[in-house]
């Protein structure tokens, strides 16, 4: 499979956060349903706009240009000033809950980033389902909006994700570049600033279509080497990777919001199940171990509760983290209706490392009073997850499923 990267961008990343936050302290004013920005001193009125509404956009103010100038477009024009301990605070519950889907990220700035989408392929029936999970996630956890692209090269993933907005998915890949993408006037090209512009369009190159076709030795005449890259961007030539942390410095874990509330240990469980079985195999295909399992829960009163416990071994299993974090959630759940549920792992191992077993790893079966059933031993269990990865690799991640998961049990 070729490789497929996601851009995932915050909607008016500052403006977004600041009204939720307004919003969270008792205001009644949405800031991205009015005209709005955030930028400079409301009372001064000097600095730039740094994120502008889309009511605020329709009255054709435009990022980075001097706040007096967008109060003579809009008159009525509502300002607020920047908190950037804020969106710091924002952007890092963001990255973290990316991080639990899928720990290949890079990120670019405090509201965008990369994502690798092959360790999670085996997840979803397809990118756009993915990404479709992702934006929801985003939008229902922590209430504002992003727009993801999807390609095969980072800078038309990029580029994807500025189409039309927002909370929504698009898609550019390499074959589509000269339906989607050349038609586009050469300012909507990534890194292609005003200055490039001007120079292009003294040279009669308006799209980026034209762009592409031009003569790269003209190009660097006049831009030297940025106008090499310049036409590459255009051609979609871009091998450049995701640049992701060590899987060992953020975990692996995964978490989902319900589409009902769980009111019941045996709705929360099962849950429990699936979401142990994405963590085990997302480990696994890692090569990695965990030591260390916790598990939080989201009420529907938004309240959130975790708990974590080290394990006497790593473990990639599936079993293992499932039996785990049921005597996790045991311990936590107080019977109010669960919003949320995830799993996390950390403390991880690489899965080469030796491990020393203990007494209790040795006899082939063991009751848990958790789930009440037989258990296999550490290591036939890892003898069974890789026979059972190995078929899910041949003939598809649904070709063996639980029992348990086809059928959720409800009241």
């Amino acid at each position: 499979m070729d490789q497929i990267i996601f851009h995932i961008d915050v909607n008016s990343a500052y403006l977004s956060w600041s009204a939720l936050d307004m919003m969270q302290h008792g205001s009644a004013i949405d800031l991205r349903t009015i005209p709005a920005i955030i930028g400079g001193d409301m009372a001064k009125r000097h600095g730039v706009v740094l994120a502008k509404s889309i009511p605020a956009k329709a009255f054709g103010i435009v990022t980075g240009e001097p706040i007096v100038n967008a109060m003579r477009k809009c008159p009525g024009l509502h300002i607020e000033s920047p908190d950037h301990k804020l969106y710091n605070n924002k952007s890092d519950e963001m990255m973290q809950l990316l991080s639990d889907i899928c720990p290949d990220l890079e990120q670019v700035s405090i509201d965008e980033c990369y994502m690798d989408y092959t360790p999670i392929q085996e997840l979803f029936s397809s990118p756009t389902a993915a990404a479709e999970h992702i934006r929801t996630q985003i939008r229902e956890q922590l209430g504002f909006t992003v727009n993801i692209g999807i390609s095969d090269r980072k800078v038309l993933a990029k580029m994807a994700s500025d189409f039309k907005k927002p909370d929504l998915t698009h898609t550019l890949f390499s074959y589509e570049i000269q339906e989607k993408m050349w038609p586009l006037p050469v300012s909507s090209l990534f890194l292609c600033g005003r200055s490039s512009v001007e120079t292009l369009h003294k040279l009669e190159i308006m799209t980026i279509g034209d762009l592409a076709k031009s003569d790269l030795s003209i190009l660097t005449a006049h831009l030297k080497s940025h106008g090499k890259t310049l036409w590459e961007y255009a051609n979609g030539i871009d091998d450049s990777v995701v640049e992701t942390e060590a899987a060992e410095a953020k975990g692996i874990g995964n978490s989902i919001t319900l589409e009902k509330d769980a009111a019941t240990r045996e709705e929360a469980i099962h849950f429990l199940l699936e979401l142990s079985e994405s963590v085990a195999r997302r480990l696994r295909r890692a090569e990695q171990t965990a030591e260390m399992i916790s598990v939080e829960i989201k009420y529907n009163t938004f309240k959130k509760v975790s708990h974590q416990t080290t394990l006497p071994n790593p473990t990639a299993g599936s079993d293992t983290i499932y039996r785990t974090a049921c005597a996790l959630f045991d311990e936590l759940w107080d019977g109010t209706p669960i919003r949320l549920l995830g799993i996390r792992s950390s403390r991880l191992f690489s899965a080469q490392e030796p491990v020393q077993l203990s007494l209790f790893d040795l006899p082939a079966m063991q009751e848990t009073k958790n789930s009440g059933k037989p258990h296999l031993s550490t290591v036939k269990e890892a003898q069974l997850e890789k026979a059972l990865d190995s078929i899910r690799q041949k003939y598809g991640a649904d070709a063996i499923v639980r029992g348990s998961l086809l059928h959720p049990k409800s009241d």
